[in-house]
């Protein structure tokens, strides 16, 4: 078997924030068909970087990087860039659906995608989910209020700062949960 040579954090965000920071340079500075081609191809050379170092790739990058790829076609194919604008609610609309699809069927979605990173009770993930699982259905529904309603310029600047601060600031709002749910590790020792 071969064996997993992770990145370093700094470099595991780079590669995560890489595509998004270049699809908004290049459509910033050409236009949007352009950075979506960007896009795709960052999106395949992440997943790609990702699975090299990883032997492995994590199931978002790998949704992500699809949604990108199939979005994206349309967008260029039929030269329609409402496909790459709709793109975001699709995503955080099947985030959403299966994170609270899971609670329903008594799985714990977000625990099996997080649980390398956090350890908290059963009841920890189940609130988490169904706050989760809001966000990114809220997310969705307003990812479709600004790009249908505001300018391309907007919108853009919406889904690479606004979707962002969104993101981070209802992550940082978890905390408590987390803490009050999180499990206690056991003492190395003797």
């Amino acid at each position: 078997m071969t064996k997993r040579n992770p990145l370093p954090m700094h470099w595991k965000l780079v590669l995560d924030w890489a595509p998004l920071i270049l699809f908004f340079a290049t459509a910033k500075f050409y236009n949007l068909y352009v950075a979506t081609a960007v896009l795709m191809v960052a999106a395949l050379v992440t997943v790609a970087i990702d699975y090299v170092r990883e032997r492995r790739v994590t199931p978002v990058p790998l949704i992500t990087a699809a949604m990108v790829l199939v979005f994206g076609a349309l967008t260029l194919y039929l030269k329609d860039p409402r496909f790459i604008k709709m793109k975001p609610t699709a995503l955080y609309a099947l985030f959403g659906f299966t994170i609270l699809g899971g609670l329903a069927f008594k799985r714990l979605v977000l625990k099996a995608m997080l649980s390398d990173a956090f350890e908290l009770d059963d009841q920890g993930w189940h609130k988490l989910s169904i706050r989760y699982g809001a966000f990114f259905l809220g997310l969705a529904v307003l990812n479709e209020i600004v790009w249908r309603n505001f300018s391309q310029a907007i919108w853009l600047d919406f889904k690479v700062f606004g979707i962002t601060a969104l993101i981070l600031a209802f992550s940082f709002t978890q905390a408590p949960l987390m803490l009050k749910h999180q499990l206690a590790k056991p003492e190395s020792g003797e």
